[in-house]
């Protein structure tokens, strides 16, 4: 992803149409996200200012957030200043990824008063501030004060400070020519030094202008420079791109060469904002709800991966139990030619002509030594038998918490605590000590419909995947579940459905598993009378059979279009 100044530039000048546009109303839905209502044109619009250590941005937004019932204290400062005031200058600062937005409206008595808002995208270190008039600071997000950092302060009622500069060019105020005074060839590592000397390039911009030509020379450089900074100019084109190979995805406000495969064009850099990150929201919800219970589930992988290892290499060691049970033979068939003190016999293995060699105890007789190694031949086979039901179990025990680590990756908040439950009904967690015995809420199934206006429904979590195959879904519908891969159960409520809603079903079954960030996945489905549940099996295990298999990519964005919301 490229957040960087050149993309605020593009973003900023996206935004001017909300200047003169009245402040509706000011929300924070989350502890690091303000939406800002703007009255423009005769429409509501959201924009969106977060201050995420990972996801910081500012962007006009058509999700619904649910807002808190009593509003955070910093959502107060912001109403009490801006409501009902009116957007007079939306701008950036230099080539940064510092956005101003200033604001005139009324104070409790009907006088004018001027505010500005600074959002400072700066990853970890990413702010937002109200200051009035005089650059006076009326409130921070995140307080810096003189113990915590030496260069600047942002409490109320200090000056504010801009962050420190990296005395970085504008690239907006140079040419293609100008670039060579500051750029080593002998040193190499072009795309970094252009990095550190150009205010606002992130690497993907960087790696596309030394790219754009084969080698670089002080011909090349300031060709590629141009050209690219040219193309910065433009009309922006909203591009999404992810690489099958790495699963990796990134976005930018236009073409990049080193975009070559799977690229979505979106109408809007806000539409494409959304998009990108819609599901990094919500994984990053669930991951600080259920951090320990990721964690735990990692260590029992972990744990149990270990415990196969070494039952494994166990197992290898049993393998020698026959050569013990010849032994044995063998000194009895011979024990006519041993004399107590022996430290070996040597004799031929009557089964394949050759000769060999067997240890003797000196201090044993021949009877006691051949009975020896009858008794590790029993000690080893009883062993083997007991290893390889570990084995089973061990495994069993790897499939299931592979299954239950793909499930934490797709879930939402509501679903954290059906998979708690499971795991302590399943003797891996301690139970949540309860006061009241709650009502067992209905199980909820996600919801899609195909293009040819089929249902199709996919179980999150274990209880949903069991619910769906075992009860919900009937004998003559299609199941769907990804090959020797750990996912969802899908089912689509037709008994005749259409080849187009076989192929959606095993996407999103595709989409729903470990694999999902793949290409070319292969799903198997069957009806749902050749799926079934062995017993004793663990919850969401089935085995099943006359299935047929194709391979799906996952489409997010037809993903989401088919999504029914509940």
């Amino acid at each position: 992803m490229a957040y960087d100044g050149l993309f605020t530039r593009k973003m900023i000048e996206s935004l001017q149409f909300l200047v003169d546009g009245r402040i509706h109303k000011i929300n924070q839905p989350e502890n690091d996200t303000i939406i800002i209502v703007v009255r423009q044109n005769r429409q509501n619009h959201q924009l969106l200012l977060s201050i995420h250590p990972s996801f910081a941005r500012m962007h006009l937004t058509n999700k619904k957030y649910d807002n808190p019932f009593e509003p955070p204290m910093f959502a107060r400062v912001f109403r009490k200043h801006l409501e009902g005031g009116f957007i007079k200058a939306i701008r950036q600062i230099g080539n940064d990824r510092r956005v101003e937005l200033d604001v005139q409206s009324k104070d409790e008595i009907g006088d004018t008063i001027h505010r500005t808002i600074i959002l400072e995208i700066m990853g970890k270190h990413s702010n937002l501030i109200l200051v009035d008039e005089q650059r006076k600071i009326i409130e921070g997000f995140k307080h810096l004060t003189p113990n915590t950092n030496q260069y600047r302060t942002v409490m109320p009622g200090f000056q504010y400070d801009a962050p420190p500069t990296q005395n970085k060019m504008n690239p907006y105020d140079t040419t293609g020519a100008e670039v060579l005074k500051y750029i080593d060839f002998n040193s190499g590592k072009i795309a970094k030094q252009l990095l550190n000397h150009f205010e606002g390039f992130s690497p993907l911009i960087t790696n596309e202008m030394v790219n754009r030509r084969q080698f670089m020379t002080t011909e090349t450089l300031p060709e590629a420079f141009d050209s690219v900074m040219g193309e910065t100019k433009e009309t922006p084109t909203p591009v999404f791109h992810k690489n099958h190979e790495t699963g990796k995805e990134d976005f930018y406000f236009m073409n990049l060469e080193q975009f070559y495969d799977d690229v979505v064009i979106y109408e809007s850099l806000h539409d494409l904002l959304d998009r990108y990150y819609d599901a990094r929201g919500e994984r990053e919800r669930v991951k600080q709800r259920a951090n320990d219970l990721v964690k735990f589930v990692q260590q029992q992988l972990h744990k149990y991966q270990n415990k196969l290892s070494k039952l494994i290499d166990e197992q290898e060691g049993t393998k020698d139990k026959e050569m013990q049970q010849l032994f044995g033979e063998l000194i009895t068939a011979n024990i006519y030619r041993i004399k107590q003190g022996d430290k070996f016999l040597t004799t031929i293995n009557y089964y394949n002509g050759e000769e060999v060699t067997i240890p003797l105890d000196t201090t044993k007789s021949p009877a006691t030594n051949a009975q020896n190694y009858y008794k590790k031949y029993n000690k080893l086979k009883t062993r083997e038998h007991e290893l390889a039901r570990q084995i089973d179990l061990t495994k069993e025990n790897i499939t299931y918490f592979e299954n239950i680590e793909q499930q934490l990756t797709h879930i939402s908040v509501d679903d954290i605590e059906d998979i708690r439950e499971e795991l302590a009904e399943q003797g891996y967690m301690k139970q949540h000590k309860q006061n009241k015995k709650k009502k067992k809420p209905t199980i909820q199934l996600q919801t899609y419909i195909s293009t040819d206006g089929d249902t199709i429904l996919v179980g999150k979590n274990n209880k949903q995947n069991d619910y769906l195959t075992n009860k919900k879904a009937s004998k003559n519908h299609l199941w769907f579940h990804t090959k020797d891969i750990p996912g969802s159960h899908v089912v689509i409520l037709n008994d005749n459905p259409s080849e187009n809603s076989i192929k959606e079903a095993a996407m999103l079954s595709g989409y729903f598993s470990k694999a999902g960030d793949s290409g070319q996945i292969p799903v198997d489905y069957t009806q749902i009378r050749h799926v079934h549940k062995p017993s004793g099996a663990k919850p969401g295990f089935v085995t099943y059979d006359n299935q047929k298999t194709l391979y799906a990519t996952p489409d997010y964005d037809h993903i989401q279009k088919m999504k029914i919301k509940s």
